[in-house]
């Protein structure tokens, strides 16, 4: 009985071991993720730089740090510095969210016939980031992007002052469930869909205030670029 009892132990020890290597190993090859949190500071993410360390950061601690990780963010051009593309910062693919499903296997594909939906884009822990259906509604993603991943060169804001500010201005979003108010293709574009706006109270339109307003939470896609 007592040696039955052991190896039901050491079975049952292994196993447990052999279901966290594997999910470290699964988390290891993530190479894509929505963040679980912003900046706290509406669309000020200190700029491309900070927004790649607050990836880089969420990456660590869920164990795929061993990657170089970039957000999913466009700049516009100011004299002297041309406007960055989201779509040159963030590798060739393919890339897979945490539990392993490829959300697309190159840019191309990525801004085309994705496989980018409500389910597949999970956060670095491989959880589900609320949708237009659940409260609070966390679907806007701060892109600053066109539908194929460019910077925007019409006149006016469009990524708060290049990620660095939470005041006036405002962020082209994207919705990352593939849902909005209308069915037409903006509603549904995971990275152009909408600007931000100012609230009826008046909280400046890059603000956590003004980006909760329009059903967000400042968070953005990271892609490991290697």
């Amino acid at each position: 009985m007592k040696i039955t009892t052991r190896i039901s132990l050491v079975a049952a020890v292994g196993l447990a071991l052999g279901s966290c290597a594997g999910m470290q190993s699964q988390q290891g090859g993530t190479s894509f993720f929505v963040t679980s949190a912003g900046s706290g500071k509406g669309a000020d993410l200190g700029g491309l730089t900070g927004a790649d360390q607050i990836c880089q950061s969420l990456a660590k601690t869920a164990g795929a740090g061993g990657r170089t990780w970039h957000a999913y963010l466009s700049t516009t051009g100011t004299p002297g510095y041309p406007g960055v593309n989201a779509r040159d910062r963030i590798g060739r693919g393919p890339w897979q969210n945490a539990k392993g499903v490829v959300v697309a296997g190159n840019v191309d594909q990525l801004h085309g016939a994705n496989n980018l939906t409500k389910e597949t884009a999970l956060n670095e822990k491989g959880e589900m980031v609320n949708g237009r259906t659940e409260k609070p509604n966390m679907h806007d993603m701060l892109t600053g992007s066109t539908p194929d991943g460019r910077a925007i060169t019409a006149s006016g804001d469009s990524t708060c002052s290049n990620w660095t500010t939470s005041g006036a201005g405002a962020a082209m979003l994207g919705h990352h469930d593939r849902q909005g108010l209308r069915d037409d293709d903006a509603s549904k574009s995971w990275n152009s869909s909408h600007l931000s706006r100012p609230t009826k109270d008046g909280a400046p339109g890059c603000s956590q205030a003004a980006l909760q307003g329009t059903g967000g939470n400042g968070l953005f896609y990271c892609f490991a670029a290697n």
